[in-house]
């Protein structure tokens, strides 16, 4: 079993900043990718920003060059440093952690941008 605690989601004012974390823990041995995705009430599922262990980065059109993913790779655990956000970043952002067997997802966490 694998759990991902997230932390650092909450309301924050048009052009500022926010920064999540995911940390996993339990049985990992290999891990693939760990990431976020983003979910808009009315909308589907979208990424936000992945990245493979080999250290490969993928964004979201929407977020490119706002958002920063980095990993701790000793401890399991992934960033989202977000600046300049936009009312429209508003969403649950859910953590990804993706092994070789299943990819395993976070509760979600509510990120709010409004004045």
């Amino acid at each position: 079993q694998v759990q991902l605690l997230e932390s650092g989601g909450g309301l924050v004012q048009p052009g500022g900043s926010l920064r999540l974390s995911c940390a996993a823990s339990g049985s990992i041995f290999i891990i693939n990718t760990m990431g976020w995705y983003r979910q808009a009430p009315g909308k589907e599922r979208e990424l936000v920003a992945t990245r493979a262990s080999g250290g490969s980065v993928n964004y979201g059109d929407s977020v490119k060059g706002r958002f920063t993913i980095s990993t701790n790779n000793a401890a399991n655990t992934v960033y989202l440093q977000m600046d300049s956000l936009k009312p429209e970043d508003t969403a649950v952002y859910y953590c990804l952690l993706q092994m070789p067997q299943r990819t395993w997802w976070g509760q979600g966490t509510q990120v709010t941008v409004s004045s």
